[in-house]
């Protein structure tokens, strides 16, 4: 796991983009094997699908502002956030609603990615628990958040079929 991208070992082989332009029917997909307003917690301290999928749409934000900043800005520092405060307000969210949130950042996110990689992949930010990192490496970490939770989403799914 690299300490820039703590999500590069989820990483698994594909093009960044063929990963980040799938990722929102990926979520449709288990969401609608789960339930949309399915807000079961699979353990304690654990997040429900719909939890999730209100994370994903929050990051994708975040993503997105880091992306536009880091073009924008030199010498760019990234504020960090806590993913957990953030939970707070997600209860009783039905993923349907987040999901909706997600796709259409994401694919305002993918225009800028497509249109800018691979001339500004180099472009450096800092991250301050990370430290130095390119715009490359904000896009890597995008890839590897989303297989992260898919598989989690993957894994509800497949308890609520059983």
């Amino acid at each position: 796991m690299s300490a820039l991208n703590p999500y590069d070992g989820f990483l698994d082989g594909r093009p960044l983009e063929e990963i980040l332009a799938a990722t929102a029917d990926k979520i449709a997909e288990y969401v609608q094997a789960i339930g949309a307003d399915e807000q079961r917690k699979p353990a304690p301290g654990k997040w429900s699908a719909a939890e999730i999928v209100c994370h994903l749409a929050d990051c994708e934000i975040v993503f997105g502002f880091r992306l536009r900043q880091t073009l924008a800005e030199d010498h760019h520092i990234i504020q960090p956030f806590d993913q957990d405060l953030w939970a707070k307000t997600y209860a009783g969210v039905p993923a349907g609603a987040a999901l909706s949130a997600f796709s259409g950042v994401r694919r305002w996110n993918l225009l800028l990615i497509r249109a800018l990689l691979p001339a500004s992949a180099g472009k450096p930010v800092s991250h301050p628990e990370r430290g130095a990192m390119t715009f490359q490496t904000i896009v890597e970490t995008m890839a590897g958040h989303d297989l992260n939770h898919l598989e989690q989403l993957r894994r509800l799914a497949g308890s609520a079929a059983a």
